[in-house]
């Protein structure tokens, strides 16, 4: 069925003529002969949007009971059952009332379009996803309904009805917009002029963005090659608060002017695992970007400046949106340069913005954080305790009046060992401890803590200061040694890929297996047109699902209604069918729609409530997620598992270029396999064309020249000269024949249409009607074929012409003195002839060409046929069920081995 035509009407606010424009565009179409159905229009009380209305076919509403208030709302099932050519759909971002089929009217006109019913409908630029905060901006007014800009994007086309904003304001004034009562309030507020100006430039720069969409779908219809401009890959950096909306928002628009720009949005927890940020905000913010066609990723890291810009880098972004630093001036001067700045600084090529929040500038204190584990740590608080206790004690016990360098170089050492084992965290605090251990039990007065000399003072700035600096080398020879072994791991697993690759492994399953194995992924699948080409799971893959969606959209053909994160799904339940989107891959109830799950959750204990319906590696727990890396080719990489750091996305991205380029290799060898059979075919036939030029010419000219020397009455022929005209015509027709019959029967065995005539027969009774055919004088073979045999199923007629194409090529071949010997044997359920002489055999590397049509492997004779005889024997012996090889004879010479099915009589039961 072909999908229906979407006809989008945008305006910049309301009023400028959006429904008016469509009514008139439906009764042209009317008068043209078109059949047109109102599904719904709101008129709003304009007498003249009313007046369009008539004369036109219009859809009777379907009543919902809500709240115990009745709402009319549009009938699509209705609509889908009347099938019109044309349907009037007005106000797109519309939400449908509770328990209607689809929860937006949207999700309405794309069941339409699937009918094959073609649409026009209209929206305001207020109900677009990437604008909506700036409209609230504009406008001071927050809109609940919204569609996502890929919706829109995808109509076949959009026609803007446009209206100045002077005139817009001149028919609000005139009462053709709203009642008289409203006019005023509304002059004042949503339509000043600024605002209808602001929204007016709003919409014809989206409109402009997607002509530059258009264009770029001509492009690729077309197959134009040539880079018109660079693809835009914006990365938004989300803090994990209620500002991620705004830079979100900031980064679509970034990315929709530009030709089909792509928005990244990505969240930096640290590697302690602790997380500072909204999990709630983060979720919202996460399907925010779904909806305006982006991305979202979740990426760990212990420098999360570095972090984002290995991000970035690791993506290929172009841009890079930043929020403004929370931190006041004060925080900033204390603490050094903020992230943003750190990003800028770091950034390189790629461009950064620094959007300003409502957050921004709010106090926040830094956080403590080095490259050593937390285990150690640990450790070196352990170590600072027993050992201040232990180093303590047994001074106090030897103490003498001038011990006190010996107690100083002591406990020095002990701070030296805490920052060398610990860092910082641990190494400090022991280096205050230390300083007042020194001074209460070792400088007079004794059991007193008081810095009286100001060299005590002296000796613990001392202490401290060591105890940084040690902690500060310990740390950067960590994070150093740290980045060693990480670029060690990252260049022993991209030799383990090649090395996998060049030992003969697949290629692709190769890639998908290392890569869940460096990662230690749950999950990895390699996925193209819906379809698991390669999988790597931790886990055996569990049981279906028990009660599966009766219906599934695919995602190419309700991209105006989905993201690319999810599909389309008609669920049956005990109150109906539902329909909505869920996640890709998506296992449970749970993660669909509130409807549809509950129908699901309905399906699925009516059907097999025993059932589990999740899968191994969709755990849901918080380090557990399911990113998608889109791949050329129209496949994607589904990997499930913890959150990959930053500095996982260099050989992450390695990774995908290699399985990029393993599915191009894949395409071409199957484009190249594809075309084999053809190469094949016109190989065929530049060899049949040879053997019709050459082989078939010389039983033609000599039965055409004895037929014409006997029509000739200018020679008067002796009866024996005549006699041998005749013969040499008849041989030569007879061969004629022979070639033709060959050629003939190997067009069928290319068409797979020879007809065999299967049954049970013994060789015993087959070999001696071959060698009646070749004439072969009695002693010249030798017969080993043994009556007790079992039968063999074949057809009895295409065996004996194997036997005797096998046969005649061994006497021909045969050396003078020897003779070709046929031999029977059994075994298991197959029964073996064998052919054998004792010639000059074929050389190993060329058993496999002898089988192919006109190979003769050198032979220069060409009174012997155009090489088919092989050809068409193992063809043959295919046909019925059996093969045909060629192997050498143990001393000199070739052997034919035939095998065929063995038949269920015994011979001796056959014969009777």
């Amino acid at each position: 069925m072909t999908r229906g035509l979407l006809h989008v009407y945008l305006g910049a606010a309301p009023g400028v003529g959006k429904t008016f424009t469509m009514l008139e565009e439906g009764r042209r179409m009317h008068a043209a002969g078109h059949d047109v159905v109102i599904g719904v229009v709101e008129t709003h009380g304009r007498a003249a949007t009313a007046a369009l209305v008539e004369g036109l076919e219009v859809l009777p509403r379907r009543r919902v009971e809500h709240r115990a208030v009745t709402l009319d709302e549009f009938d699509v099932s209705a609509l889908i059952a009347r099938k019109p050519e044309w349907a009037l759909i007005d106000e797109l971002a519309h939400t449908n009332a509770p328990g209607s089929l689809t929860p937006k009217r949207f999700a309405d006109v794309a069941l339409l379009l699937d009918a094959g019913i073609n649409v026009m409908s209209t929206v305001n630029i207020q109900h677009i996803e990437s604008l909506h905060d700036v409209v609230e901006q504009i406008t001071g007014i927050a809109q609940n309904e919204t569609i996502a800009d890929s919706v829109l994007r995808s109509a076949d086309q959009i026609e803007l009805v446009d209206l100045a904003p002077e005139a817009l304001r001149a028919r609000l004034s005139g009462g053709f917009v709203y009642p008289a009562g409203t006019i005023d309030a509304a002059l004042s507020n949503y339509f000043r002029l600024g605002n209808l100006t602001a929204l007016r430039e709003l919409a014809l720069l989206w409109l402009a963005d997607e002509v530059d969409v258009a264009l770029t779908a001509y492009r690729a219809e077309h197959g134009i090659g040539q880079k018109w401009e660079a693809r835009e890959r914006v990365v938004v950096a989300l803090p994990g608060g209620a500002e991620g909306e705004t830079l979100i928002r900031r980064g679509a628009r970034i990315a929709a002017r530009s030709s089909g720009g792509e928005l990244l949005a990505v969240h930096v927890s640290g590697a302690d695992g602790l997380a500072a940020a909204n999990p709630g905000a983060l979720a919202q913010q996460r399907t925010l970007v779904e909806q305006l066609g982006g991305h979202y990723h979740h990426v760990v890291g212990d420098d999360t400046p570095q972090a984002l810009v290995d991000f970035a880098r690791g993506v290929n972004a172009t841009q890079l949106v930043v929020g403004v630093s929370r931190r006041s001036r004060l925080t900033a001067l204390l603490t050094g340069a903020g992230i943003g700045a750190t990003v800028i600084r770091e950034s390189g090529d790629i461009d950064v913005h620094i959007v300003t929040h409502a957050a921004a500038g709010s106090l926040a204190l830094p956080r403590l954080g080095g490259a050593l584990t937390l285990r150690r740590q640990w450790a070196g608080g352990a170590i600072a305790v027993l050992g201040l206790s232990a180093l303590t004690w047994a001074m106090a016990a030897l103490r003498t009046d001038d011990s006190i360098t010996s107690e100083v170089l002591l406990y020095q050492l002990l701070v030296v060992i805490v920052a060398l084992v610990g860092g910082l965290r641990p190494a400090v605090p022991t280096a205050v401890a230390a300083g007042l251990l020194l001074d209460y039990f070792f400088v007079s007065p004794l059991y007193t803590v008081t810095i009286a000399d100001p060299r005590h003072f002296l000796a613990l700035l001392v202490f401290l200061v060591v105890a940084v600096l040690v902690s500060v080398v310990v740390d950067s020879s960590a994070r150093r040694s740290r980045a060693a072994r990480r670029s060690a791991a990252e260049a022993e697993t991209l030799a383990t890929v090649a090395g996998s690759v060049l030992r003969g492994q697949d290629a692709l399953q190769a890639l998908i297996d290392r890569l869940r194995e460096v990662f230690s992924l749950e999950r990895v699948t390699l996925e193209s047109g819906g379809e698991v080409l390669y999988e790597a799971a931790e886990h055996a893959a569990a049981e279906p699902l028990a009660a599966e969606p009766i219906g599934r959209i695919a995602p190419d053909s309700v991209t105006p209604l989905v993201t690319a994160a999810e599909t389309a799904v008609w669920i049956a339940s005990g109150d109906g069918v539902h329909y909505g989107t869920a996640p890709n891959g998506a296992a449970h109830g749970s993660e669909l729609p509130d409807g549809l799950a509950h129908a699901q959750a309905q399906a699925s204990a009516a059907k097999a409530p025993e059932k589990s319906a999740e899968r191994p590696g969709d755990a849901t727990h918080a380090d557990t997620q399911r990113t998608a890396y889109p791949l050329s080719e129209s496949a994607q990489l589904v990997v499930v598992g913890r959150p990959l750091q930053a500095s996982d996305r260099r050989i992450l991205a390695a990774f995908l270029s290699q399985i990029e380029s393993a599915l191009v290799q894949r395409r071409l060898a199957a484009e190249a396999e594809s075309m084999r059979p053809l190469e094949q075919a016109d190989r065929m036939r530049t060899a049949l064309l040879a053997a019709v030029g050459h082989d078939l010419r010389t039983p033609l000219s000599s039965a055409t020249a004895a037929v014409s020397s006997l029509a000739s009455s200018e020679v008067d022929w002796s009866d024996v000269d005549r006699c041998e005209l005749l013969r040499t015509a008849e041989e030569s027709l007879v061969t004629l024949a022979e070639l033709v019959n060959n050629l003939l029967d190997v067009s069928r065995l290319q068409a797979g249409v020879l007809a065999v005539s299967r049954s049970e027969v013994g060789l015993d009774e087959v070999v001696p009607l071959a060698l009646d055919e070749l004439h072969v004088a009695p002693g010249a073979v030798v017969i080993d074929v043994s009556p007790a045999l079992p039968p063999v199923v074949c057809d009895p007629a295409l065996l004996q012409r194997v036997i005797v194409n096998l046969l005649s090529n061994a006497l021909r071949y045969s050396p003078a003195g020897t003779q070709p010997i046929v031999g029977a044997s059994a075994f298991g359920d197959t029964v073996q002839l064998r052919i054998i002489d004792r010639g000059p055999g074929i050389p190993p590397e060329r058993l496999t060409d002898a089988f192919q049509p006109f190979q003769r492997l050198g032979d220069t004779d060409n009174t012997t046929g155009v090489g088919l005889g092989l050809a068409l024997s193992r063809g043959f012996v295919e046909a019925m069920n059996g093969t045909l090889e060629a192997e050498d004879t143990p001393g000199g010479g070739l052997t034919m081995v035939i095998t065929l099915p063995r038949g269920h009589q015994s011979s001796a039961e056959g014969d009777s």
